[in-house]
């Protein structure tokens, strides 16, 4: 009997600790389905509607709470045909493994059920028994399930190359055409008094000498928060104009140009701006600042090996597509 290639184990010891076991992932979620069928044909292998229904529970339960007709029969399909696709490519990979004779040791089953029984169950075996039992689930199909979770999370391991090596330009390109991921997130500390300008009343002149006199007594050394306190009309008025911190897209455009611009501890001249007269204080700044590229490697070298691995992922399950029999009804 051929067993597994050890780097193939070593790969199932990892797995073994992220798989889902079928038990969490779906048994609590799926709807009873009374009408079953042929929902596709991999090689020799048959995958029914009820099998689909169980994988895309889940998702179809919180579409149902945020759909209603036309759309959500339509979100239900697309769910439905993802769950599908899933599931044949899973079939795939397990024929693929035993087209290999590859094994898996019984001895890791058990200690995926073992940890199941642990962190789901608080090492009750009884009661992690009774729940497969009230979910109509027999413990050889779980392990079979388990078995099944190995081997896919295995396969897809041993067909992504070891030791991917992303090169030097291809690490400045992606920083160069993505330095706003490596650059924190810009804000200001901001102070505002707010004057409307009445122009619909035939105000304005009158309401912009006394934007004028703000700005002068703030230039004499008034206080900002009580002069906001006085004059301002702005929502914050109470609190002394206080906007606290903000960020960009906050405020609308030649306010957010002029806050963003102002010196820190500086006053901004009146911005006129939607028929008011604004004046700014800027009492704080923080962020904006780039990582460099040396900064910046190591997790963009990280991200790239992960597209590079899924990729090759995705070009070897389309290999066993391109080769085998399928058909979907």
């Amino acid at each position: 009997m051929r067993h597994i290639i050890r780097p193939f184990a070593m790969i199932l010891l990892v797995a073994a600790g992220l798989a889902l076991s079928p038990l969490c992932r779906a048994a609590f979620s799926a709807e009873p389905q009374v009408v079953d069928g042929i929902a596709a044909v991999v090689n020799t292998d048959v995958i029914t509607y009820s099998q689909v229904r169980s994988l895309s529970a889940p998702r179809e339960k919180l579409l149902r709470s945020q759909y209603t007709g036309e759309e959500l029969e339509k979100q239900l399909k697309q769910v439905r045909e993802l769950a599908l696709k899933d599931l044949v490519d899973r079939r795939l990979i397990v024929q693929a493994f035993k087209k290999e004779s590859y094994q898996i040791p019984d001895h890791f089953v058990d200690q995926r059920m073992h940890e199941v029984i642990r962190e789901s169950f608080g090492g009750d075996r009884n009661t992690f028994i009774k729940t497969l039992e009230a979910q109509n689930y027999t413990l050889g199909e779980f392990k079979e399930k388990e078995m099944e979770s190995m081997i896919v999370q295995a396969m897809r391991g041993k067909n992504v190359k070891k030791n991917l090596i992303i090169s030097p330009p291809k690490i400045e390109e992606y920083y160069k055409k993505h330095r706003d991921e490596f650059t924190t997130k810009e804000q200001v500390k901001l102070r505002m008094i707010m004057i409307p300008s009445h122009a619909d009343t035939g105000n304005s002149a009158a309401q912009k000498a006394l934007a004028e006199e703000v700005l002068g007594k703030l230039a004499s050394g008034a206080a900002f928060e009580r002069m906001a306190q006085i004059y301002s009309e702005d929502s914050t008025r109470d609190l002394g104009g206080d906007w606290g911190w903000i960020g960009r897209k906050t405020l609308a455009a030649p306010l957010e140009n002029v806050a963003f611009k102002v010196p820190v501890g500086r006053i901004s001249n009146i911005i006129d701006y939607a028929g008011n007269y604004y004046i700014l204080r800027v009492d704080d700044k923080q962020g904006g600042d780039t990582r460099s590229l040396a900064e910046a490697r190591p997790e963009i070298e990280k991200k790239l090996i992960q597209l590079e691995a899924q990729g090759l992922q995705e070009r070897w399950i389309a290999s066993l597509r391109a080769k085998a029999y399928i058909r979907t009804f």
